[in-house]
């Protein structure tokens, strides 16, 4: 993935002209996210496709990242999770206060994912890659020019390893969890900075 680092952006929410109101979304619409990533999942297989260079494909094997990358031999070459997020974790600084993250800055990912997906590449050796696919944060984004960010999951357990619960949060369950009688919706993330990953210009 071609990339750059993240010089361009400033995540300083002191110096933003059009402040947040510092309250985190209430409403978490589990099937209205699902539709999301399913959107973005596809561009990335058709983008990834495109180039020639791979063949990617929705991956159907349980528990295992969003998407497969095979090589023109066919050989399983990497994985990629994806991550739509519309929202800013805006009470970050009052929550997770060691953290030392900025609103702007911050993405989470499902802990039972990350954890999950340390122990699938422990065991098949196999490089994975979360990318994280941000909407309607004005301060880095516009409203139709979405931002692609990843990082390969070496780089995250290092970071979950070096700053353990000092990331983690419990959120409440909220309207739009529970699908069917199921509670669907992510409860425990874990979160990471901009500045911790790469900027893929996809």
């Amino acid at each position: 993935m071609p990339h750059t680092m993240l010089s361009t952006y400033v995540f300083d929410c002191s110096v933003c002209h059009t402040r947040c109101d510092g309250k985190s979304k209430a409403v978490y619409i589990f099937e209205k996210d699902t539709v999301f990533s399913e959107h973005f999942e596809n561009m990335i297989i058709d983008k990834i496709n495109l180039s020639q260079k791979y063949n990617a494909a929705k991956c159907n094997e349980a528990g295992y990242p969003d998407v497969a990358i095979y090589n023109k031999n066919g050989e399983l070459s990497n994985y990629v999770e994806v991550k739509v997020q519309q929202r800013t974790f805006m009470t970050v600084k009052r929550i997770l206060p060691e953290s030392g993250l900025l609103p702007s800055e911050t993405v989470a990912l499902n802990l039972s994912d990350l954890l999950r997906y340390f122990a699938i590449f422990d065991e098949t050796k196999t490089p994975i890659s979360i990318v994280w696919v941000l909407l309607n944060r004005p301060c880095i984004t516009t409203e139709n020019a979405p931002l692609f960010f990843y990082q390969r999951i070496e780089k995250l357990r290092e970071i979950y390893l070096e700053n353990k619960d000092k990331r983690r949060f419990r959120r409440k369950s909220g309207e739009g969890d529970i699908v069917e009688g199921e509670h669907k919706g992510v409860t425990v993330n874990y979160h990471f900075s901009l500045k911790e990953l790469l900027e893929w210009k996809a």
